[in-house]
């Protein structure tokens, strides 16, 4: 990065720095809003023994599914399995770790890392297998547990604008996981669909303000649905 001008030309430095170990927070629901290159290229890397903290997993073989392939997930925390078969068979065999995690939860729990707030009480998993292990206190007469935030060594996102300054806009549905885990990471890298000069951006527009972004890279992308539902006539 050359001052205030977040964008770089290729993948490898998108994700320069990322080494086994680390924590990768990715935006998305299911394979819409997903990061898609930014994914591929940690394929690519074979970046290993990774915790990816993200809605779900993708499916077999596209989006976060296609880092299971190679087994370079160690741990999973995720809202749900969803359609990735092979996401089931490594957490019923014993060979990823999951942590299953309410949607509302796990939103809640990026956005609090990204805003320097440890931990938050919630009413949601108070006596269910979720509160397990965790502090839990009554206040006002309702049940909550405590939840800690989480923060990333990366955050990876999908946009659809962005300016050289880092700026970002989500379009209609990318606005589901992408606003917090773009917060959440101490590198944060947008994939966008379209780089504008700064000031092009209506300011009362931006989802993401670039000071929370390290790095901005255009690509395309390929736009998968998940599972295609027509009406049959």
């Amino acid at each position: 990065m050359a001052g205030f001008n977040k964008v770089v030309h290729s993948y490898e430095d998108a994700m320069a720095g990322l080494q086994d170990g680390m924590t990768v927070i990715a935006g998305g629901f299911g394979l819409c809003g997903i990061p898609e290159g930014l994914i591929a290229q940690i394929k690519k890397m074979q970046t290993k023994d990774l915790t990816v903290v993200s809605n779900n997993c993708g499916v077999d073989g596209f989006g976060l599914g296609i880092l299971l392939e190679d087994k370079q997930i160690k741990k999973m925390v995720a809202s749900y399995v969803g359609e990735n078969a092979l996401f089931e068979k490594q957490l019923l065999n014993g060979e990823l770790e999951v942590e299953l995690t309410p949607q509302g939860t796990l939103a809640e729990k990026m956005r609090a890392g990204g805003a320097g707030i440890p931990a938050f009480f919630t009413a949601t998993g108070f006596g269910t297998p979720v509160a397990e292990g965790k502090e839990t206190r009554e206040i006002k007469g309702r049940n909550y547990v405590l939840e800690e935030s989480i923060t990333g060594d990366f955050a990876i996102v999908r946009a659809w604008k962005a300016d050289r300054y880092g700026n970002l806009m989500f379009r209609h549905t990318s606005m589901n996981f992408n606003p917090m885990a773009a917060t959440a990471g101490k590198i944060t890298v947008a994939e966008v669909e379209e780089i504008v000069e700064p000031g092009e951006l209506e300011p009362s527009q931006i989802h993401t303000p670039g000071i929370y972004v390290q790095r901005v890279i255009k690509a395309n992308f390929e736009k998968r649905i998940e599972r295609r539902m027509v009406r049959q006539g």
